[in-house]
Order: structure tokens, then sequence, then C-alpha cells
């Protein structure tokens, strides 16, 4: 099978790391891909956006499977194009991915489908959101309704910063504050059947102790030895079967990733959000552990046949990633800047560690270079969390990117709490 991927970060690396090690994938290509995936497969220049482009590349290489990862081309309906063309997609279509695309379109589904969430108000005018942040008070939780690359949300006891920042989006989701530790689950779907991955749970804010401002994901971990061992079957049971089968009910069913975000509350599990693709950068930790062929599972998906798949394999064990931030990020990042220190950890930390890259590029030189905020993403996996971090931090010390920064408390707490269980 040929496979085509489309986006250009580092879930999209993670996503072709694993294509290539698929041994029915006798193909791989990637647009527009980056410097790192450029080492497993061929690149193109196709705009992501462009639906009729991606299709003509996709009739061009062959590719008997297109997955699509950001969330844009999603939103934009590129997935519908190249399904009209007979070409099978792993992406929900331009409807389906509302979900995503609109947090007041996703509230409405889990309302009519009984899925357990936050309670909240849909506003649009300064009365309306004056209203809703007196209605629940601090902490304010803040959702531009609309697509923001996770950077869209604001959390904060600041009044002002609340009111200010849902009075610069057009519509906007004010809603009540979820206490409890938050989860990251996947889920594979062909709009009927669910087929949900490990849980994983991620840092968003830039900078340790969770300080600083939200960003797109600053690393993650998987699994979370702390979480209750029935939560994915209940999140399955509450949450990811009764979203999906509302909008198969809806005539839009969902075919793809379903990511589900959510808070493990004092009431119960409630969901934060639903993504319509891949998270970034909960998708490094948990493909590390897949043992399951990628290609299949996807292809399944794609062409509504998960019924028939057998159940998902797992490596025992731990992964944990760390994004390496450039200078400034998540503000307005400083780019073009060497990034040093990646064939060392080649040399001395692969296979149980690895660099998938994010914004990177290759300047005229040859040398790979900063290219965007989260630069890279560096990934490890062990016999538990404590090892995984270990080693992830080792291949951190040995990149170098001037003025970048990193979080060095990915997955600590959690690796403390299981080796004092274990003790």
């Amino acid at each position: 099978m040929k496979v085509l991927v489309i986006g250009g970060g580092a879930r999209e690396h993670a996503l072709c790391r694993s294509l290539s090690l698929d041994p029915d994938v006798t193909a791989l290509h990637c647009a527009p891909g980056n410097a790192g995936i450029a080492d497993v497969a061929t690149l193109h220049q196709v705009d992501p956006l462009d639906g009729d482009a991606v299709a003509a590349l996709a009739a061009e290489v062959e590719a008997g499977l297109v997955v699509v990862g950001p969330e844009a081309p999603l939103v934009a309906g590129v997935a519908d194009t190249v399904r009209a063309r007979g070409v099978a997609v792993f992406g929900p279509s331009a409807e389906a991915a509302q979900l995503e695309g609109s947090k007041a379109f996703a509230k409405e589904v889990m309302a009519a489908a009984g899925v357990p969430t936050a309670r909240s108000y849909v506003c649009t005018n300064a009365a309306e959101i004056d209203a809703a942040l007196d209605a629940f008070g601090p902490p304010y939780v803040v959702k531009d309704d609309g697509l923001a690359a996770g950077k869209g949300v604001v959390v904060t006891d600041d009044l002002d910063a609340a009111r200010e920042h849902a009075r610069g989006c057009a519509r906007v989701v004010i809603e009540e504050f979820l206490d409890g530790p938050e989860v990251s689950l996947f889920a594979v779907t062909d709009g009927e059947h669910v087929v949900p991955l490990q849980p994983a749970q991620d840092f968003k804010r830039a900078y340790d102790a969770d300080e600083g401002p939200n960003t797109g994901g600053m690393g993650a971990y998987s699994p979370l030895p702390w979480a209750d061992p029935k939560l994915v079957d209940e999140i399955e049971r509450t949450v990811l079967q009764p979203t999906v089968d509302e909008l198969r009910r809806r005539g839009t069913p969902f075919s793809g990733l379903l990511y589900a975000g959510l808070a493990i509350t004092s009431r119960g599990v409630r969901v934060i959000e639903f993504n319509a693709r891949f998270g970034d950068p909960e998708t490094q930790a948990v493909l590390a552990r897949l043992r399951t062929p990628l290609g299949g599972l996807l292809h399944a998906a794609a062409t509504g046949t998960l019924a028939e798949f057998p159940p998902l394999r797992w490596h025992e064990g731990a992964a944990v990633t760390v994004v390496i931030a450039a200078h400034n990020y998540p503000g307005t990042p400083r780019t073009g800047d060497p990034v040093e220190g990646l064939d060392a950890v080649l040399a001395q930390d692969a296979p149980k560690a690895y660099v998938l890259h994010a914004g990177t590029r290759r300047d005229a030189d040859g040398r790979t270079v900063s290219a965007g905020g989260r630069v890279l993403s560096v990934t490890a996996t062990g016999a538990d969390l404590a090892k995984a971090r270990t080693r992830a931090y080792e291949a951190v010390g040995r990149i170098r990117l001037e003025g970048s920064h990193h979080r060095t408390d990915i997955a600590e707490r959690a690796a403390a709490d299981a080796a004092e269980t274990d003790a």
C-alpha cells in the first residue's frame, strides 16, 4: 500500500515514522513535510488546504490511503475532495470535522448524545460575555469557537483578561471550570465502530509547574499509571461511542481520529473538548508504544472495516515526549537558528530515544534550522516512566538550539508517584 500523509509537524513525523515501520506500506509520501520527515518519506510541495491539489498528488503517487494530519485541511474539506476521487482517506468530512471546528457545535452534539461535559454559554456580544463570566465566576474558561491551533483557550482568575480574550473572538464559548487531572484519549473510528488507543496526558503551559501562557503542548506521556484501569472502557461507553452514534444519526458520520480531551473531576469524567485529528504532542508518545502496524489500522477505518480488525497490541513500558521550543514561543518565535546535536542523538540514544521534527527546514547549505514555534519533539521509551524520562532528557541535553526552551518536569510527578506505589 502506498500512503500519502498531509501535514508538516511533529504529529505528521510521528505518523510517518510509524507508517515507515509498517511492512505493508510500500511507499510513503508527505506534503509538505519537514526536514525530519524527509528522512522517511518523499516530500511534495503541495498546499495542504488545496483539496484539488492534494487529490491530484494522491493520484500521481498512486496512493491507496491518504492520511490528513492537521485540523485546518479537515475543516476545509480536503478529505471530502480526495474521497470523492475514489481514494481511501483517514480523516473526517468537513461537516463532521466541525466537532473541532466549532466548540458550539460540539456542545450541541454532546447534549444530544448525553455526553457529560461542562455547563457552558455561547456568546456573540459583550453583554452575553459579561453575563456568562458572572454566572460561572473564577477560574474563567474562555474558548474561541473556531480553530485556533490549540491556543484559543484562556483559563484565568483575571476577569479583565478573560473578558479581553472573549471580546477578541467573533463567537465564544464560556464554560464552568472542571477540576481534576486531564486525559487525552484518541479513538480510531470508521463512523460506526470505535477503537480506543491508550490514554496520554499533555502539558499545555509553556513553563515548569504549569506556569506561563497556554501553548500547543510542551510534552506528553503514556500510559497513565494513576488512572483507573477501567477508565478507557468508561470513556468509550459514555463519550466516544455515543458521539460517533449521534453524528451518524445526523447523517454526518465521523470517520477518522476522534480525540477526546477530558477532565477526571470529582463528579466523574467530563469532556473538555473534541478534536478531529491526532493531538500533538500526545501522538508522539502514544504511537511510540503501538505494536500494531499503523497503516492497516488507519486503512480499516478509512474503508469501514474496523469491525474485522484484530485487537490492538501494545509495547510494554512507557513513553515520554519533551518539546523543544524556539526563542519567544508561544509569542512570536524566532526562526532560522541552526539545530545541532541531532546526529548525536541518533548515534547515542536510538532506538530508545529519537527526535521528531515539527518546525524545521533545510537551509541553502543543507543545515537543519528552526522554522516554527515548536521545533522538535524528543520521544523516548522505557520499562517505566522514570526510565523513559531519563532517556528523553538525556537526548534533549544533546541538542543545541540558541534561545530555545523546554519544560523539565514532563511526567515528573506521575513517574514519582508510580515509583512510590511500586516501592
